[in-house]
């Protein structure tokens, strides 16, 4: 049995998650659309610099869950799964899922996006196992506007599927091999350990990266920005 390792956005997700969040909230009358775009704007310049506080962002993003009550942004995230995610599931990217099922495969769904919204959509996909970025709860179940835990971003995915392997009772030895798809070059700490790093539509730096490492390199027919 392999150990399959998916990326979502620009990946399995023709988009990006938290942006069309935004986009919806935003249509909805729930956020500014001016401020949120202000806001991402700042981070995507700080990303772009190689400077992204991703704890920052994360507690952006999660800030935005404490505007109403959970439970109306679970309503919310409902339709916002059925509106403005499942369009965008590339068609090359459920084949692919399938096909490692079929084999019997271990898959886990890997990503920088925070669990609230992550966890419908690993469902959707059939993906058993999640790795995300983790909102913090109190113990009333109700969010702090914090984080907690390692955010799953860069070097933080490879300790996230290190802790994954611990609290499963597993090692990378249980699998003959891990594959992982992904597009981003901040991907490229967790790519260059795993056994066969297969890299969809890629960025530019992660296409130049891989052209030099002889990496495996698909086309899912992701649109780039």
């Amino acid at each position: 049995m392999n150990l399959i390792l998916f990326d979502l956005d620009h990946t399995l997700l023709n988009g990006d998650t938290q942006s069309e969040w935004g986009c919806y909230l935003a249509d909805r009358g729930i956020i500014s659309f001016e401020e949120y775009q202000k806001a991402m704007a700042v981070f995507d310049a700080s990303y772009r610099r190689g400077a992204l506080d991703i704890g920052a962002l994360l507690e952006y993003q999660i800030a935005i869950l404490k505007l109403h009550p959970l439970s109306k942004f679970h309503q919310w995230r409902k339709e916002f799964i059925e509106e403005r995610i499942r369009p965008l599931l590339v068609k090359a990217g459920w084949e692919a899922i399938r096909k490692h099922q079929k084999r019997g495969d271990e898959l886990i769904l890997i990503t920088a996006t925070n669990s609230f919204l992550t966890v419908p959509i690993a469902e959707l996909l059939g993906i058993p196992h999640l790795i995300a970025s983790q909102e913090e709860y109190d113990e009333a179940g109700n969010l702090t506007g914090r984080f907690c835990g390692v955010p799953s971003y860069r070097e933080g995915k490879v300790t996230r599927l290190q802790q994954w392997f611990q609290q499963q009772g597993r090692s990378r030895e249980d699998y003959k091999k891990i594959l992982f798809y992904s597009d981003s070059h901040n991907d490229i700490p967790l790519l260059s350990l795993v056994d066969e790093p297969i890299i969809v539509n890629p960025d530019a730096q992660l296409h130049e990266h891989a052209l030099k490492n002889h990496w495996k390199i698909v086309d899912f027919g992701i649109k780039r920005a």
